[in-house]
């Protein structure tokens, strides 16, 4: 079981809603139980944290909130979809439509344009040219690097490639923003600007979830999850002040 009391966002009106969760992997003759039973609602327009250490199951958590991956058992619901009822061509509409992803790694098509690698989700989408490039040159403005999109990767600093990844994610104007570890390749000065981003884009109504291992980026959230062996451990407030949690 988790820690039973439900977060500030309880209520029939979360916007993700997770209940009894476990994932176990199968690994030869023994199985690894990643996820041991986790609850979690979380509202539209909250800032959230998932914080642990490593082979806590915040990744494995993050999987399945990003429906890249389903629930051993338990349920997830985002909005009214139940997403452990969905087949994979089902989820990976959802993952395209409704969350956007922003990776440690950035992920860019070295050799396609800034404004083609933000382009990329709305293709999938089957959208045509034309309301493609210009959903992505403003997806592009609100990070700050709509002059840039006709440059490369390789021609972009971190900050810079993980501005494009972001807008990357804005451009479906998904009703979640899910980040994992967005800062853990930049310098301390450019992973600050880029969580400054996030707290803008959640200003703007966006609702983010941050995962890491680094308090200190945690406190930049609303409020903090603290997983540990599978199981949320904590679930705190403002600034990361997460009563109950147990330390990284």
């Amino acid at each position: 079981m988790s820690s039973g009391a439900p977060g500030p966002s309880g209520g029939n009106g979360a916007l993700i809603r997770i209940a009894g969760v476990h994932k176990v992997y199968d690994a030869g003759a023994t199985s690894v139980h990643a996820l041991r039973g986790v609850d979690l609602d979380v509202a539209a327009g909250e800032f959230l944290a998932i914080m642990g250490p490593s082979g806590s199951g915040k990744s494995t958590l993050m999987h399945i909130l990003g429906c890249l991956d389903v629930p051993t058992r338990g349920t997830y619901l985002l909005g009214d979809t139940p997403v452990g009822n969905l087949s994979s061509r089902e989820l990976a509409g959802v993952r395209n439509k409704r969350i956007g992803f922003v990776f440690q790694t950035f992920n860019l098509l070295p050799r396609a344009t800034v404004l083609r690698n933000v382009e990329l989700p709305l293709m999938y989408a089957g959208l045509g040219r034309f309301e493609r490039r210009e959903r992505a040159l403003v997806a592009l403005e609100r990070v700050g690097l709509k002059e840039r999109a006709a440059h490369f990767p390789s021609q972009l600093s971190g900050g810079q490639r993980q501005r494009v990844a972001i807008a990357r994610a804005l451009v479906n104007a998904p009703s979640i923003l899910l980040a994992d570890e967005p800062t853990g390749n930049l310098d301390t000065r450019t992973g600050q600007e880029i969580l400054a981003l996030f707290d803008g884009l959640n200003a703007q109504g966006h609702t983010v979830i941050l995962v890491t291992h680094d308090p200190g980026i945690a406190a930049r959230a609303r409020r903090v999850i603290q997983i540990v062996d599978g199981l949320v451990a904590g679930d705190g407030g403002l600034g990361g002040a997460a009563a109950g949690a147990v330390p990284p």
